[in-house]
């Protein structure tokens, strides 16, 4: 019986606190091994930018390594924030990327800074600044370069991204919110809707992504969601596990970036500071729970938004818990068959 949903992941190379990015990079590979036997469809690599949290800067190179430890699996950037790069150059590096592994590579683009004002500014280093209003251009020109799309007329018709002679990578937005429902569909590309990130139910967005669907970089629409996923052997330790990043976000706000704390240092801050855990559960960011639950609600979601996969977001401070996580996962969701 072929599973009901697609699932995919996105890792952002987390850190746990007290821990390095060498490990968190070599947790990354072998979750993509792990991932890849498990029968997962996708694996997005991350883009952040200057903080202690987060390993995954460059997706663009750690496509390439995740590439070559997976046999299967699709492999891509959950993405490039294409406002503080060249199109150009980021069409030829995925060139590359699709030659060395042909028909596994996937291309998504974001328009947010991944990462602190400060951040951006050194990213463009001595250029202004490339306003999101301009994303759709980028992401045209992109396009036109990827697959070798522009008209006679284009003042860019006679510059080759190389190599050449290549199959294309899929080319997908991300967003969480409706503007860039719009931009997707107005370049015929996939969506991907980050609730992980809004958390709110983005279902709208996908439907006004359909809706507004033009032929382009694909020839119809192509659209999933990512969640926030912590699945457990049971629902109360998942829950005991997620408050890894209930606390993660806390400091967060408050400027503290130390990495990902462990649950028992969760639970002594949330004591010290009077708050009940029970307050802490129930946003729409994430699914927790049990395997059962887990799959009840993917599949609502799914249902909802109306697509056939789910994107997978799974932040924990021990790697034995992520990697449990995604096998229990997987073997609910009938990976495997």
């Amino acid at each position: 019986m072929p599973p009901p949903l697609s699932l995919g992941i996105v890792d952002q190379s987390p850190v746990p606190n007290g821990s390095n990015a060498g490990e968190a990079f070599r947790a990354t590979l072998d979750l993509a091994a792990l991932c890849d036997r498990l029968g997962y469809h996708r694996y997005w690599l991350a883009e952040h930018h200057s903080t202690n949290s987060f390993a995954g800067s460059a997706p663009e190179v750690l496509i390439g390594r995740v590439a070559s430890v997976t046999e299967r699996i699709r492999v891509g950037s959950g993405g490039v924030m294409l406002t503080h790069y060249s199109p150009y150059k980021v069409a030829e590096q995925f060139r590359v990327l699709e030659t060395l592994f042909p028909g596994r590579i996937d291309l998504g683009v974001g328009r947010a800074p991944g990462g602190t004002g400060g951040a951006a500014a050194a990213l463009r280093w001595g250029r202004p600044g490339i306003p999101v209003e301009r994303f759709s251009e980028q992401l045209a020109e992109l396009i036109g370069w990827v697959g070798e799309r522009f008209p006679d007329d284009h003042p860019w018709r006679r510059v080759r991204a190389t190599p050449r002679g290549t199959d294309l990578p899929e080319i997908w937005v991300l967003g969480s919110g409706g503007g860039t429902a719009d931009v997707a569909a107005a370049a015929g590309s996939g969506y991907s809707f980050a609730q992980f990130i809004a958390g709110i139910d983005g279902a709208e967005a996908v439907a006004r992504y359909r809706r507004a669907f033009r032929s382009g970089a694909l020839s119809s629409p192509h659209a999933h969601v990512a969640v926030g996923v912590v699945c457990a052997e049971s629902r109360e330790e998942a829950l005991r596990l997620s408050l890894s990043t209930h606390l993660w976000r806390m400091r967060i706000i408050r400027g503290i970036d130390r990495g990902i704390p462990s649950p028992e240092e969760a639970e002594r801050e949330f004591a010290d500071a009077g708050i009940p855990l029970q307050s802490l559960h129930g946003e729409g960011k994430a699914v927790v729970g049990d395997p059962d639950e887990v799959r009840r609600e993917l599949i609502a979601l799914a249902e909802r938004y109306g697509v056939d996969e789910v994107m997978t977001v799974t932040v924990t401070h021990d790697l034995a818990a992520r990697r449990r996580s995604y096998e229990l996962l997987a073997d609910v969701m009938g990976l495997g068959a």
